[in-house]
């Protein structure tokens, strides 16, 4: 039985009562259901009396009381004892838990799925780097968790668009095609340029496929460099995210909501919303109404068009586009772009807190010998992607950025995840499930396979109930980490299933030491067990972007 199920059983006992008139309640929608702390206080507990005391008009142990006895009516349900206030705990007989081995080996990759926001259209926007250079650092984590987040959002039932957003237009460009001029031009940076062995390649590769780019006048020549420089820079970022194993659904291009008029649409959509004013000469949109701290200009007196007049146009493309939720990944350093961004939503319309979610990521640092690693020989001044899986592999790099909350500082240790310790996080569960894989190789080495005539109820050592428990929260973690947006929820719940395991393994022997020594029906039940730890640790790792090895 997993929670999802005792859940619903909870439900049905509550049911039960009001047509008994035992309760004048609604049966709620939803009952938590949750693994005690102390396994003395049974397997699962549950607050649904506190929940329905005061609807009911009695006290919440006298609801226990009447919920206690429906509940220990339903087969496999043990015992169920009532505690502090009113909580019921719940403990299941020995074959209705091990029978969630039986239900996870025979759901395979689905195990785990849900429906929690079935129906649910999200844009989901991560990385977005301006393509004057390779990835660095903190669009490098921004790649494992935005891509580990679109997984987890469709293994929940979401409908999920990955969206990388090309700045492409504007001053930054610019600057961009004069580093490549004046690299090819064997002339100095210009101020404010941008530097790295890159740079010089791209130039090089440049005036080779545009044969006689330097004779050319200087706009012209700035023109090629600018056009071929844009499309050889968006290519190296394209290979980059399908080295690191992230798709994009959509590359889109800001240049094009310039050339297509959106721009100017968007302007016209929000001023007959009415938040567009003109002021000074300049068309403005009145976002301080919606909580930003000064209102934003739109189009310059001078006739130029802001980066905002484009984010506006951006957002009202994904909504267009059938988005419900626009999901922004923004880095450390954006902080004051999440106001102005939710204030574009409430200016079009939509409900600020619900249309648009900004997720701002902290910096990423990296440490080897002890001490921080600052550079990239490539970049120049920042590490990049391609530095990031040199150093530590793609692996251990989805793992450790996607990890913790994107609330805080990650510090990565380079020398500890190449290690082949238990010190290393994402060894630590690789190695998990490659034990189990070499189980399954042992059985088949000693002719041993899973019989069809499973007896779950043999699985009832403190390590195997523990073991068990752990799996049966796979789909709630699932669920909790696609409503939350926060991934980092199925790396926790991979290192805790992984200690489950590596216990259950160390204390119950899972087949015959000895050659000669009997097969049994036990080494059969742990065989499904084993089977089921491994389905659930690949699903969870396959979540995160990261490899399932069969050996190691």
């Amino acid at each position: 039985m997993t929670p999802a199920e005792l859940s619903q059983a909870v439900q049905a006992a509550v049911s039960a009562a009001i047509q008994a008139g035992e309760l004048t309640v609604d049966v709620p929608a939803h009952v938590t259901v949750e693994r005690p702390k102390n396994r003395d206080h049974g397997d699962y507990a549950t607050n649904v009396a506190l929940q329905l005391a005061k609807a009911a008009g009695k006290p919440p142990r006298a609801v226990a009381e009447i919920l206690s006895a429906r509940l220990r009516e339903i087969t496999g349900v043990a015992k169920v004892d009532i505690a502090g206030p009113g909580f019921l705990n719940i403990t299941l007989d020995a074959a209705t838990q091990g029978e969630l081995a039986r239900t996870i080996v025979e759901a395979g990759e689905a195990y785990g799925r849900n429906e929690a926001l079935k129906g649910l259209a999200i844009n989901l926007e991560f990385v977005s780097a301006n393509p004057t250079g390779p990835i660095h650092i903190g669009g490098v984590r921004w790649a494992a968790v935005g891509d580990s987040l679109a997984r987890v959002l469709k293994a929940t039932g979401a409908e999920v668009s990955t969206e990388y957003y090309l700045n492409d237009a504007g001053v930054q460009i610019t600057k961009f095609a004069k580093s490549l001029k004046a690299a090819a031009n064997g002339q100095p940076v210009p101020e404010d340029g941008y530097v790295g062995e890159y740079i010089v390649d791209i130039a090089k590769a440049v005036t080779e496929g545009v044969p006689g780019i330097l004779e050319l006048p200087e706009d012209e020549q700035l023109s090629a460099f600018r056009t071929e420089g844009l499309k050889l820079m968006v290519a190296e970022i394209q290979r980059s995210m399908v080295e690191f194993g992230v798709h994009f659904d959509t590359w889109f291009s800001e240049q094009t909501l310039h050339e297509s008029g959106a721009v100017g649409q968007a302007i016209e959509r929000l001023r007959e919303q009415g938040h567009v004013f003109d002021r000074d000469g300049a068309i403005w949109l009145r976002t301080t109404d919606f909580g930003d701290d000064k209102d934003r200009v739109l189009i310059k007196a001078d006739g130029e068009t802001t980066y905002f007049a484009a984010d506006a146009a951006y957002y009202l493309s994904k909504r267009d586009r059938g988005a419900e939720v626009s999901v922004y990944m923004l880095g450390a350093d954006h902080h004051g772009y999440v106001n102005r961004l939710k204030a574009i939503a409430a200016c079009a319309g939509d409900d600020m807190d619900r249309n648009i979610e900004v997720m701002i990521g902290q910096f990423v640092k990296m440490l080897r010998d002890g001490k921080e690693v600052r550079l990239s020989k490539r970049a120049g001044n920042i590490i990049t992607i391609d530095d990031v899986i040199d150093w530590i592999g793609v692996d251990a790099a989805r793992y450790m950025l996607v990890r913790q909350s994107t609330d805080s500082t990650i510090t990565i240790d380079i020398d500890v995840v190449t290690s082949q310790t238990k010190d290393n996080p994402v060894f630590y569960v690789q190695y998990a499930h490659a034990r189990m894989c070499s189980v399954a190789r042992n059985a088949v080495e000693k002719g041993i396979t899973r019989s069809a005539d499973f007896k779950p109820e043999l699985l009832d050592s403190e390590w195997e109930n523990d073991l068990l428990g752990q799996l049966g929260e796979f789909p709630r973690v699932l669920a909790k980490a696609g409503e939350l947006r926060e991934p980092h929820h199925v790396a926790t719940y991979l290192e805790e299933l992984s200690r489950a395991f590596h216990r259950f393994y160390d204390n119950c022997h899972i087949l015959p030491k000895k050659g000669d020594d009997e097969v049994t029906d036990l080494t059969h039940a742990r065989l499904w067990l084993a089977d089921a730890t491994r389905t659930t640790l690949a699903n969870g790792l396959g979540l995160l972007g990261v490899s399932a090895p069969e050996r190691m």
